[in-house]
């Protein structure tokens, strides 16, 4: 997978480069994603599909990358350590240019909200993009967890891209009694918990990692909007094809939302505003 630049206003798109007939593009847009329960997955009208955007997305998000190419040579993103560190890293290594043309942000201007059985989303109107996220699970090492970040300057990089994404022994043991996850050892790209147990080597990276990848997720998923939101998140036990009908629902409406262009002042309250390596956390 190669990150390449592009113009403004040209936003984010990805490239199948393994696909040598038809239509090989895919927009990363909220209306181009097929609903799945563990990631999430983009697919054209010809059906080429690319899966587990979502730490990418979080990583060009929380970079301040608006317009990019992602050439790919097959379906799925890699998923590496089941954080966005090495993306982040490799954005900021690069390096990025500002390209002198003002950033159009979504401005949120009425709240909505979606809800599934114990689950919530909603979007309500904020200056700057904030996500709050509560968790709460039956396992003794991940119970209730809840953080809120204001996404501006930096804080991502510094506070979530190194957050991975976890799952329960239990659902590893399902997955491989049905023949699937039995390539290479899961907890080199996931933290894996049992009960009161941390199972993954080396432990967790943060007391709160798994409330801190979830927010890590719906950062990634909000990017899918096409242009940066200015408005408050909160997630309790979302996951991504909730946030996802949380954006459907929002572009539905067209008295909730509206384009604005950023002024100064405003770009600079935008995730990835002025952010430099030196924010990059030690990964473990």
């Amino acid at each position: 997978m190669t990150i390449h630049p592009a113009s403004a206003d040209y936003g984010i798109w990805f490239k199948r480069t393994d696909k040598l007939l038809g239509d090989a593009m895919i927009p990363a847009r909220w209306d181009m994603v097929e609903q799945t329960a563990l990631c999430t997955r983009i697919v054209n009208t010809s059906g080429v599909t690319v899966s587990t955007i979502e730490h990418l997305m979080a990583a060009l998000s929380g970079c301040g990358v608006h317009n990019a190419l992602i050439e790919i040579d097959g379906p799925e993103v890699p998923i590496l350590d089941g954080s966005a560190a090495a993306f982040v890293h490799a954005i900021l290594k690069t390096g990025m240019i500002q390209q002198g043309v003002p950033v159009r942000a979504i401005e949120i201007l009425k709240p909505v909200s979606v809800t599934r059985g114990d689950a919530h989303a909603k979007l309500t109107p904020a200056d700057e993009l904030r996500i709050d996220f509560h968790i709460d699970f039956v396992d003794e090492a991940i119970g209730q967890q809840t953080k809120g970040l204001n996404m501006a300057n930096g804080s991502f990089v510094r506070e979530l891209c190194d957050s991975r994404t976890f799952c329960r022994k239990s659902d590893v043991d399902a997955m491989r009694a049905n023949g699937l996850a039995l390539g290479g050892d899961l907890a080199e790209n996931a933290v894996v918990f049992d009960g009161d147990r941390v199972l993954s080597p080396g432990g967790l990276r943060h007391s709160d990692e798994p409330v801190r990848h979830k927010m890590l997720d719906a950062l990634g998923d909000l990017a899918l909007a096409g242009a940066p939101i200015l408005g408050r998140y909160c997630g309790d036990r979302a996951g991504h094809s909730l946030t996802n009908e949380l954006l459907r629902t929002l572009f539905a409406d067209p008295t909730a939302w509206r384009f604005v262009e950023c002024s100064p002042a405003m770009a600079a309250r935008l995730p990835g505003a002025g952010v430099h390596m030196a924010e990059f956390p030690a990964v473990a």
